[in-house]
């Protein structure tokens, strides 16, 4: 069974042998001593890296250690405060988005830019239109042109079809498709497998193989070190806004890699998990029903989870878990069955009640239901606990402050103050923030909704040390998680769902992945 990724350690990172891989003369693209600030704060501190044509090249680090803000510059989102960057060995200067893709650079982030209600192969040619007299689109022509890039990629989508209607794996291909369209030469990709299933994401890294026997230069950017090391050919690790190293993939060890990007050690002896004997139940679900407009959403769902001890949700993409988290949340409405917190009936008519009755939920969505991007560390943070800091209709802003700092360095948010914006942090810091939020209501029960998507290794592992001090507190988890070996080395119990109904149940000490993933598509335990 895979144990969890570890906390960190003080123990300093062993010097590594041999030597690291430095930028080679058949460079496609280069750049050297990349620095970029924002109020004061570094966040790339001389950067340097390469890419070859016909290479996919990882690029990883912790949250927050300057990948995205190093392919922003590359883009010309962004401009760099010192450094230099060269195309085919020539410097170029990329001031703004249309520079960057008139010399064959495209990004595809984690937020995809589509317009949804337009065609496969509107999408795809989007900004430069086939036209056949001025103003007039030659739509036979969009059209072929489209199925051909699709084809040349191996890929099969009606390219008549809008993009609304597809599935976040295939709006991926056509972001692909659309850069192709451009003749993109360098293609970056940041986190593009954090929300696909197995199946998309096998799909995807044919993709990437394919772009990278046709020449392309790929820039592949993942937490995932099982997909970094299966579709690399060299690795470059980012620490503190800084070049550790760059190496070439199959000369190199995963753990090796995970001590550079942390700066230290992982304790691997750190990683044990302590099973629950709790039996006391602080949630208890009867029957639970929600109808949608033609099959039932949820039919008779029962379980519990008890006090320390963590549950753990599993199943496939769509089989119901996260709408059970949105009912026991309030969010959605619940057409049959009953509640019960701490032996009393519970009926939340609204997220307010479950905060009230003492639940946290960690939403899946970060950015779109836990947080106000726009809003400081500090507002996220108390956003569920104004009462906790008001007094006769004011703020008491020193209190507050306070004790958001005090949950910022608990959580090692990677911040020098909480009164930043928090849409200027890292994913995993953002998910800390969002943590913080629920911790500092000391909840009797909280839920868990991928709380690892899109962090990195040493994030991870503060949330699992996270997780166990919560359990010795008492407090009851329900975790959601599309990790298997995240579920197994974590859950005390596995709740397996499909079809929106339970599927069968597993002992976290007895669990396997084969177990847990036939009950998920039907074929039984073993």
């Amino acid at each position: 069974m895979k144990e969890p990724t570890p906390p960190r350690s003080s123990a300093p990172i062993p010097k590594r042998e041999g030597k690291e891989f430095l930028p080679s003369a058949n460079s496609l693209l280069r750049m050297e001593g990349i620095e970029k600030s924002f109020d004061g704060i570094r966040a790339l501190g001389g950067v340097s890296f390469d890419v070859r044509p016909g290479e996919v090249h990882a690029l990883v680090g912790e949250n927050g250690a300057g990948k995205s803000t190093l392919m922003k510059v590359l883009a010309g989102a962004l401009q760099a405060d010192a450094g230099r960057i060269f195309i085919d060995g020539e410097p170029v200067a990329i001031k703004n988005p249309p520079q960057a893709i008139a010399l064959g650079i495209r990004i595809i982030y984690q937020e995809l830019n589509l317009v949804p209600h337009l065609s496969v192969a509107e999408n795809i040619f989007l900004g430069h239109l086939p036209t056949s007299i001025p103003g007039w689109v030659a739509g036979r022509t969009m059209i072929a042109e489209a199925e051909k890039i699709l084809a040349d990629l191996g890929l099969d989508l009606d390219v008549r079809s809008s993009v609304g209607q597809l599935s976040i794996a295939q709006q991926q291909m056509v972001e692909i498709a659309k850069a192709i369209s451009r003749n993109a030469r360098i293609i970056a990709m940041d986190e593009p497998s954090a929300s696909l299933t197995q199946h998309e994401q096998t799909q995807l890294w044919r993709l990437v193989r394919t772009l990278r026997s046709n020449g392309v230069a790929v820039i592949y950017i993942s937490h995932r070190m099982n997909e970094v090391f299966d579709l690399s050919d060299r690795i470059t690790v980012l620490r503190d806004g800084q070049t550790v190293a760059t190496h070439a993939t199959k000369s190199v060890s995963e753990d090796a890699i995970v001590n550079e990007m942390v700066g230290r050690v992982l304790d691997q002896a750190a990683a044990g998990r302590t099973l629950s004997t709790a039996t006391r139940a602080v949630l208890e679900v009867k029957g639970l029903t929600r109808r949608g407009r033609v099959a039932n959403v949820l039919t008779d769902v029962s379980f519990d989870v008890r006090a320390g001890e963590v549950v753990a949700l599993a199943g496939l993409v769509g089989a119901g878990r996260t709408e059970i988290a949105r009912c026991l949340f309030g969010v959605d409405r619940v057409d049959a069955g009953t509640f019960r917190l701490d032996g009393r009936p519970y009926a939340p008519r609204s997220p307010k009640d479950a905060i009230d009755a003492g639940i946290g939920f960690l939403t899946e969505d970060r950015k779109g239901e836990g947080l106000i991007l726009r809003m400081t560390i500090r507002e996220n943070t108390t956003l569920a606990s104004i009462p906790q800091f008001s007094r006769f209709g004011w703020i008491q802003g020193r209190r507050e402050r306070a004790r958001a700092t005090e949950e910022a360095t608990r959580l090692r948010v990677r911040t020098t103050t909480v009164e930043r914006a928090v849409g200027e942090l890292s994913g995993g810091n953002q998910q800390k923030v969002v943590l913080a939020k629920w911790l500092l209501r000391e909840p009797r029960l909280l839920i868990l909704d991928e709380p690892t998507r899109g962090i990195d290794v040493a994030a991870k592992a503060e949330i699992y040390e996270l997780m166990r001090e919560m359990k010795e507190r008492g407090v009851a988890i329900l975790m959601i998680s599309s990790d298997l070996p995240e579920v197994l080395a974590t859950a005390d119990r596995i709740i397996v769902i499909r079809g929106g109904r339970v599927a069968g149940e597993v002992s976290g000490v007895d669990a396997t992945q084969e177990a847990v993933g036939r009950l998920a598509i039907g074929a039984g335990a073993t």
